[in-house]
């Protein structure tokens, strides 16, 4: 029996190990944490990688939660419509619905996909040798026929098998998450565009509401002065009023939105800016940020990830073959996910007004224009 040994309990490491499972390989997965992720924010499994959870006996689990419902979009601050769909448009062009939960209940899920034993929390891989495939743990070493590097953006496992290439770029933009009860009544499912920053609403479908906010800003930067809140510190209070000062006068429901979250994660928004030149080396295959780390622009990382899983699993482990296949396409996207967000980045008013416009007339001319444009993401489908 062939064994592979991931690293990273992420999304993209454990789909890989239930789909490596599924065909046969004895698989060990290692995860520096000693706990499965438990907090984190929403995140969107769409047609293209919820046909690999089909295909793995996980989609009716995930199929459980709703699905992206009624309008959807692109609005300015004042809330007027940029343009305009719905997502029963989107299921007919693709085929499928796009399910949007939190975080963690897709790692739970996937988990709950492996054998017993598979997994080995708290254990941190320190070394690896491409040439024979050996992890080297706390515990000993691990052979290994394959071994699947998922170790995220920062991936120590990268920097070794490419120990010349560029390292995550910060894209001069920063993210707020928050996750809060469902206000009532009908919720667009929008994003808001507006001088260089974006506010998007997606319900979850545990009742909640995932916000995500962008908005430009160095790396790490200093909270201003402005944003100091009163009374007891709480989590991520000092963000919350931030988010404020960028939001809050923008249209309903955002600012009540934001002062419902109790806690808010911001992060610095990074990315591999230049491609690898390949995902592979040796026995080892990269996978998911550690191989092609994105902007969220097309809400794409997290699928990415899965159909590396789907594709390395059908080449039964061939990690020349994986690479070809899979570098091609997860550069292009990447490419189309940054460009967008610079789009909606835009900070000059008449670059704005020209923008809003142009895509104010394609949404007339063809309400489906943008729904076109995702075709070669979405339409995709897991090897056989």
């Amino acid at each position: 029996m062939s064994r592979a040994v991931v690293i990273g309990a992420g999304i993209g490491g454990l789909t890989a190990a239930v789909a490596l499972q599924r065909r046969g390989w004895e698989v060990t997965v290692v995860e520096r944490a000693p706990a499965l992720e438990v907090v984190g924010s929403g995140l969107a499994v769409a047609p293209n990688a919820l046909r690999v959870l089909d295909r793995l006996g996980l989609g009716a689990t995930i199929r459980e939660l709703s699905a992206l419902q009624g309008a959807a979009g692109i609005r300015r601050p004042d809330g007027r419509w940029i343009t305009r769909t719905d997502a029963s448009r989107a299921r007919a062009r693709f085929g499928d619905d796009t399910i949007v939960l939190h975080r963690a209940t897709l790692v739970d899920t996937l988990a709950a996909g492996l054998a017993s034993g598979t997994l080995r929390l708290g254990l941190p891989a320190s070394d690896v040798d491409p040439a024979t495939g050996e992890v080297v743990t706390a515990e000993g070493p691990l052979p290994a026929d394959l071994v699947v590097a998922a170790d995220g953006l920062h991936s120590r496992v990268r920097g070794k098998l490419f120990p010349g290439s560029p390292e995550p770029v910060h894209t001069g933009v920063t993210s707020w998450r928050i996750i809060v009860p469902h206000p009532g009544g009908n919720l667009p499912q929008a994003e808001t565009w507006g001088a260089g920053k974006v506010f998007g609403i997606v319900e979850l479908g545990d009742g909640r509401v995932y916000c995500y906010a962008t908005a430009p800003a160095p790396p790490g930067a200093p909270r201003p002065a402005s944003a100091g809140v009163s009374g007891p510190a709480s989590p991520g209070a000092d963000e919350k009023a931030v988010m404020l000062r960028h939001f809050g006068g923008w249209h309903a429901p955002i600012p009540a939105l934001i002062a419902a979250a109790s806690s808010v994660t911001r992060t610095d928004i990074r990315c591999l800016d230049e491609p690898l030149p390949a995902f592979h080396a040796g026995r080892v295959a990269l996978l998911g940020d550690a191989a092609h780390a994105m902007t969220p622009n097309l809400g794409q990382g997290a699928c990415q990830a899965i159909e590396d899983a789907a594709v390395l699993a059908a080449v039964d482990g061939d990690v020349s073959a994986y690479s070809a296949q899979r570098l091609p396409r997860t550069t292009e996207i990447a490419r189309t996910s940054r460009r967008i967000g610079r789009i909606a980045g835009l900070n000059n008013p008449i670059a704005e007004w020209l923008r809003n416009t142009g895509m104010a007339w394609a949404g007339r001319l063809g309400p489906d224009l943008v729904l076109r444009q995702m075709d070669p993401v979405m339409s995709w489908h897991p090897p056989a």
